[in-house]
């Protein structure tokens, strides 16, 4: 049986984390809303035409990313504008696009 000899491996605390992350992201419609919010900042209605969902929906998928840290928000009046609040979405998004793409 092979034994871990690379001291760079990741603990595994480290990867339960990157496994929660990605059960997260793991739904097309929360993958549909990173994409967008990669390109700039999109109120709930926007991204909830551009999923093809309702708006309550979209919240709600919002609100669980915006709970993991991986997107923030900012008010303007009476719109919230989300945006991509964890760097490393864009690498993760270039490896879907990549192996989807």
């Amino acid at each position: 049986m092979a034994t871990a000899r690379n001291n760079s491996l990741l603990p595994m605390e480290a990867l339960e984390q990157a496994a929660e992350c990605l059960r997260t992201l793991a739904h097309p419609h929360r993958l549909r809303i990173v994409q967008m919010l990669l390109a700039g900042e999109y109120t709930v209605g926007e991204l909830a035409d551009a999923c093809g969902i309702a708006s309550h929906v979209a919240s709600e998928h919002l609100r669980l990313m915006k709970d993991r840290g991986l997107l923030g928000c900012e008010r303007e009046g009476r719109c919230m504008y989300y945006h991509v609040a964890e760097d490393g979405l864009t690498s993760i998004m270039n490896c879907v696009e990549k192996r989807f793409g």
